[in-house]
């Protein structure tokens, strides 16, 4: 079936395509295909190689809010491979008027994960979504904008270099044809595309009320992770990213590492546990430190008193402090033993 058939199949009234019914006396594929490919773009339906066969989903998603379902066909623009390019991709999404710390964060991120070779998905929007895509384009990796107009309109116009450099190595792709505009609706129903089509749903930042959210739940629906990046308590950006992992199970997530282990099959791609820089003092022996707990940091005490304020026997303690000596963590003076000042840095 191509794109010709399709309109057909509208214009047949098939089950599920009333609620276009008005638009079809205007529609005229030929002129859609022309102006898509007048943009660099092209129409992909299922059934083609780079159809991306896990938007499918939405079959069963959509049922459950009785909202759209699987696309007819995908518009894309740009020279990736669709359903190649987002094999191994994860949506970043979040608020339009993010904080500073929020774009940060977001575009640390989608460098991060360019760099591990995994596709980033956003909606090429204000805030959050830009500085996804801008993170990876400021590296060699790929993003995909998912829009809510057509791949030949540039919404917002100021992020039309953005889009620009998107094209040049990643995509552009939208379920509406070329000429469409946004609007609201189609906004919360280009959210479920983004979800569906990626392993996971990262939120960095959203308020309660948040499109974030609409997409948070779209990933729940298909059976894709959520992930939450935590923020400050006090700022209510980071409002909905701490609801969802307080009230529906969101994996909280701080690195690139643990964003890929939760993308990953069970049981690979784990993140490293953090750990605390490694102490000097971690594999003494207990009668060593306890020694050395003694040990005065200005007045020097002789071994006779350590030894009392450690606890230990005096042969103990003598011995402890040569430990400590050899090891340069305290130091002999005329009137007995203190700790040996930091070296500066």
């Amino acid at each position: 079936m191509d794109v010709l058939e399709i309109w057909e199949l509208l214009r047949g009234k098939a089950r599920g395509t009333e609620r276009w019914s008005t638009r079809l006396a205007a529609a005229n594929p030929e002129r859609d295909l022309e102006r898509a490919a007048a943009a660099g773009g092209r129409f992909v339906i299922p059934g083609d190689d780079e159809w991306p066969e896990q938007v499918e989903v939405l079959a069963e998603a959509g049922q459950l809010t009785r909202r759209a379902g699987v696309p007819f066909g995908l518009w894309v623009r740009g020279p990736a491979h669709l359903r190649k390019t987002l094999t191994r991709s994860v949506a970043m999404v979040g608020a339009r008027a993010c904080s500073s710390y929020g774009e940060h964060v977001a575009a640390e991120l989608a460098g991060g994960l360019a760099d591990n070779g995994i596709t980033v998905v956003s909606g090429g929007a204000y805030g959050i979504d830009a500085a996804a895509h801008r993170g990876v384009l400021a590296g060699s990796g790929v993003t995909v904008a998912v829009l809510a107009s057509g791949v030949d309109t540039s919404y917002p116009k100021s992020n039309s270099a953005m889009f620009s450099r998107i094209v040049e190595n990643g995509l552009v792709v939208s379920e509406l044809p070329p000429g469409c505009s946004p609007t609201k609706l189609r906004f919360l129903a280009r959210n479920r595309l983004i979800a569906a089509a990626t392993l996971g749903t990262v939120v960095v930042e959203a308020a309660v009320r948040s499109g974030a959210l609409n997409s948070a739940g779209w990933a729940e629906q298909c059976g894709r992770a959520v992930l939450a990046v935590p923020g400050p308590i006090t700022s209510r950006m980071s409002a909905g990213s701490h609801l969802l992992v307080r009230e529906r199970d969101a994996v909280l997530v701080t690195s690139v590492a643990e964003i890929i282990e939760a993308i990953s099959p069970l049981g690979t791609g784990l993140a490293p546990h953090p750990q605390a820089p490694k102490n000097p003092t971690d594999d003494l022996p207990h009668d060593v430190r306890r020694t050395l707990d003694a040990v005065p940091v200005i007045n020097p005490a002789p071994a006779t008193r350590i030894a009392t304020t450690a606890g230990l026997d005096l042969p103990t303690t003598e011995s402890c402090l040569e430990t400590l000596a050899a090891l340069a963590l305290i130091h002999p003076t005329p009137t007995g033993w203190r700790l040996t000042p930091p070296t500066a840095p």
